[in-house]
């Protein structure tokens, strides 16, 4: 009975250990998405779309920050309408960091590049 306990206890205590790892990297991946959409010029470079598809891929990533670095990837000029929709469900989401939810509407309003005010939001949120 104590060897499972100890099991127990030694199995939550990585789980909470775990949590912050996950946070700083879903932080990073924000960051990432973010670089990107301030450096976009009319479509992601082929390095950037290959970081995209490394987030996008990540299943221990939500579905949003999945959603965001698809989005950018399939950018060409702009968002394309699922693209948009994604966004959209991004910003909608309350539970979302108010990070994730300006990068979403960023990401949406593309036009060809990250205008001057959509860069100042970048830079605002993802320092």
């Amino acid at each position: 009975m104590k060897i499972i306990l100890k099991l127990i206890s030694a199995f939550a205590l990585v789980g909470m250990l775990a949590q912050p790892a996950l946070a700083q990297d879903v932080n990073a991946a924000l960051n990432q998405i973010a670089d990107i959409v301030a450096s976009l010029n009319h479509f992601p470079s082929d390095e950037d779309k290959a970081v995209l598809a490394e987030i996008a891929a990540n299943v221990n990533y939500p579905e949003g920050l999945r959603n965001m670095a698809t989005a950018v990837s399939n950018i060409s000029h702009s968002a394309t309408a699922e693209g948009k929709e994604m966004m959209a469900a991004v910003q909608a989401n309350m539970q979302a960091p108010e990070s994730a939810r300006a990068l979403a509407g960023v990401i949406a309003n593309v036009n060809h590049m990250a205008s001057e005010e959509a860069k100042a939001t970048l830079a605002q949120h993802f320092p």
